[in-house]
């Protein structure tokens, strides 16, 4: 069986702290840094700046705006959550964790804060409670896209080697966006992993036969077809992804795959 993942990664983790990110970012928007009246104004108005430092990856002004920000006013979970991003970033994982869960216990009802936490959590090897703000995120009515929360957790689950039961996760991600390409692609190479080539062959097809298709999923598509020993849809597919996806990482990529009978 070839376990080989695909060469761009379905989902990182990583890539939803830009999210909640850009969210913290409009939520400050309308806050002035000019004249504030009092501490609270005070905080809005460093924590906008904080913010902005932070997404630019100045991390020695952010730091002092944010902190300041706290010292005037600790009780915005948008900027608690910021002052996670932060310490994680300067390696103080335990300060970091202490504000994540800070802004989860101001804001419980944010499936964004919720996210990032999870983030965290799976990142620093606690996988489990990690899954569970990720549910959190994906059960809240309010929270924009649950299936990519639930795609999230299914990654959490794998890095941890816990392939198995990451699988209904990206089965309800699947289901309810039957087009989210990073979930399909992530569920077919897990079912070839987990030695079900024939359930990842339907997930592959299922997508594609929406007429729709992503370099990722025509990538894993040839490497279930090889799994099968179906080496026309294979080739079939491997020649829709260099004509399609010319200049993509698994259009240099199938090549060699093909060549690798393993």
């Amino acid at each position: 069986m070839n376990s080989r993942r695909t060469p761009a990664a379905a989902l990182t983790l990583a890539s939803a702290v830009a999210v909640v990110l850009a969210v913290l970012l409009s939520g400050c928007a309308s806050s002035s840094p000019e004249r504030p009246r009092d501490s609270k104004e005070a905080a809005r108005a460093n924590a906008q700046l904080g913010f902005a430092y932070l997404r630019q990856g100045n991390l020695p002004l952010a730091k002092e705006k944010l902190e300041r920000a706290e010292r005037q006013d600790d009780r915005s979970p948008d900027l608690q959550a910021a002052l996670g991003m932060l310490y994680e970033r300067l390696d103080r994982k335990g300060d970091a964790e202490k504000h994540y869960a800070a802004a989860r216990r101001l804001a419980p009802e944010s499936g964004e804060i919720a996210n990032t936490y999870a983030v965290f959590l799976c990142n620093n090897g606690k996988p489990e409670a990690g899954v569970k703000e990720f549910e959190a995120a994906a059960h809240n009515p309010l929270y924009p896209t649950p299936w990519a929360a639930l795609t999230n957790a299914a990654v959490c689950l794998r890095s941890a080697k816990h392939g198995a039961e990451a699988i209904p996760y990206l089965q309800q991600a699947v289901q309810i966006r039957p087009n989210f390409a990073a979930a399909v692609t992530e569920l077919a190479d897990l079912q070839l992993a987990e030695g079900k080539p024939a359930d990842a062959n339907d997930t592959v097809n299922r997508y594609l036969s929406m007429g729709i298709a992503s370099p990722d999923v025509l990538f894993v598509g040839v490497r279930v077809a090889q799994a099968r020993g179906d080496a026309a849809t294979a080739s079939t597919l491997a020649r829709r992804l260099r004509r399609d996806f010319p200049q993509s990482d698994q259009a240099r990529a199938v090549a060699a795959l093909l060549n690798d009978k393993g």
